[in-house]
C-alpha cells in the first residue's frame, strides 16, 4: 500500500523539489499537527503529505518559504480525515485555502453509518491495520521532533489514499457520492469563515447557564484573570487553571466573602506568587461589584419562543426523521440536527408546504438532507 520511509523537508531546496512532485500529482493526502494543547497562540507545526505512496513531512518552523508550495497544493484534489480543523489551522497560520476537490474520510464514514469514525478505527475496519495514538498529545512546537513523533505523523496520511478509495466505493454502492461531495464542499466553506469571539460570550464557560448573576460576575473576573496569564505565558488556559476548580472557587467565594483564600478550595500547585496575588484581586473585584454591573443571564432561546403547536410538530418531525435515519443506517444528527428541525417548524403554519430550498434556508441544511426529509416535513405540518 505504501512504503515505510519518508522525507523530512526542512530547507527551501528540498521544498522546491517537493513542489515539482505536488505539481505532477493527481491527488494528495494531507494532515497537519498543531500545538493547541501546549500554546495559547496555536499554529501549524508540521504538514504531512502522501503522494503516490511516498511520504513527506514539511516543517513550517524551520524557516522555509511555504508560499509556492501552498499555491501548488491549493489547486490539487486533496484527501483529509476530519479536515475542518486542518483547513482552519492552515488558513489561520498560512492563509491557505483549497481550490481543488476535497475528499474527507471522516465525513464519508458518517454518511455510511459507520459508528467508529476515528482514523485508527477506520483503518482497523477496512484493512486490519493498527496505528498508535501515542503522539496525539505531543508538543509539536518543540524541536527536535523524535523519530517516534515523525513515524506517528506519517501514519496520519500513509493510508488515506487507499482509505478514500475504499470508502468512495462504499458511498457509490449506496448512491451517496453526491451527498459526500456536497458535505465536503460545505466543510470547506465553513472552514474559511471567521468566527469572531463575542466578548459577552467568550467567558461563559460550559456550565455557566446554571449560575446566578452574582456568580457570573465571579466567573467573568476569573476568566479574565486566567486568560490574561495564559496569553502572557503562551500556554492554554487550562494549564493555568481548569474549569472545574474555577467553578468550585466561585461557589466558595460567593458564600465566604470575608474569608482568606487559604481557607478556600485547594488550588492547583502552580497558583502561587503573582498568580495567587492577581487571583485574590480578581475575586475582590467580583465581590465588590454592584448588582447593576453583574452580567445578565443568557437567554436560553433567542427570538420568539416557539408555540405549543410548533413544539408538537418538532417532536413529531424528530421522530419521523429518526425513522428515516434508521432506514438509511446513519445517525439522526447526520441526517438533520435537532436544532435544524426545530428551526424548520418554528413559525411554520399548519399545513404550510415548504420547498426544498425553504427547508435548506430555515434549517441550515444541505440539499441532500433537505431532499431526504422534504416529504416528511410536509406530512408533519398537517
Amino acid at each position: 500500500m505504501a512504503d515505510d520511509g519518508f522525507d523530512y523537508v526542512r530547507d527551501d531546496q528540498a521544498l522546491a523539489q517537493l513542489v515539482k512532485r505536488v505539481e505532477s500529482a493527481a491527488r494528495l493526502a494531507v494532515d497537519t499537527e498543531a500545538d493547541s494543547l501546549h500554546n495559547y497562540f496555536e499554529k501549524v507545526c508540521l504538514i504531512q503529505l502522501t503522494i503516490d505512496g511516498a511520504h513527506f513531512l514539511i516543517d513550517p518552523l524551520a524557516g522555509v518559504e511555504l508560499r509556492g508550495f501552498l499555491d501548488s497544493l491549493a489547486s490539487k484534489p486533496l484527501i483529509f480525515h476530519a479536515g475542518d480543523y486542518d483547513l482552519r489551522m492552515l488558513r489561520n497560520s498560512t492563509g491557505f485555502r483549497p481550490n481543488g476537490e476535497i475528499f474527507d474520510t471522516m465525513i464519508a464514514a458518517q454518511l455510511l453509518g459507520i459508528e467508529q469514525i476515528g482514523l485508527a478505527a477506520l483503518l482497523a475496519r477496512c484493512f486490519a491495520i493498527t496505528i498508535g495514538k501515542e503522539g496525539q498529545k505531543s508538543d509539536w512546537s518543540q524541536r527536535p521532533l523524535t523519530e517516534k513523533q515523525l513515524q506517528y505523523a506519517v501514519n496520519d496520511t500513509r493510508y488515506l489514499d487507499a482509505l478514500a478509495d475504499r470508502l468512495a466505493d462504499e458511498l457509490e454502492a449506496k448512491g451517496r457520492l453526491s451527498w459526500h461531495r456536497e458535505s465536503c464542499q460545505a466543510m470547506v466553506v465553513a472552514s474559511g469563515r471567521d468566527n469572531p469571539r463575542d466578548p459577552d460570550d467568550v467567558w461563559r464557560l460550559k456550565g455557566a447557564g446554571r449560575l446566578t448573576r452574582r456568580q457570573l460576575a465571579f466567573l467573568r473576573e476569573l476568566w479574565r484573570w486566567r486568560d490574561g496569564h495564559a496569553q502572557r505565558m503562551n500556554r492554554p488556559p487550562f494549564k493555568v487553571m481548569g474549569n472545574e476548580p474555577i467553578f468550585e472557587l466561585i461557589q466558595w467565594a460567593e458564600s465566604h466573602p470575608d474569608e482568606s483564600i487559604d481557607k478556600g478550595p485547594k488550588l492547583p500547585r502552580n497558583i502561587h506568587g503573582a498568580f495567587l496575588t492577581t487571583l485574590v484581586e480578581a475575586l475582590g473585584r467580583a465581590a465588590a461589584m454592584a448588582p447593576a454591573d453583574w452580567p445578565e443571564l443568557k437567554k436560553a432561546v433567542r427570538g420568539e419562543a416557539p408555540s405549543a403547536e410548533a413544539l408538537e410538530r418538532a417532536t413529531k418531525l424528530r421522530a419521523a426523521c429518526a425513522d428515516i435515519a434508521k432506514a438509511l443506517e446513519i445517525s439522526p444528527s447526520v441526517l438533520a440536527p435537532r436544532a435544524a428541525l426545530e428551526a424548520i417548524t418554528r413559525g411554520q403554519a399548519r399545513g404550510q408546504v415548504l420547498s426544498i430550498d425553504e427547508i435548506m434556508e430555515r434549517g441550515g441544511l444541505l440539499r441532500w438532507q433537505a431532499e431526504q426529509i422534504h416529504g416528511t416535513v410536509e406530512q408533519c405540518s398537517r
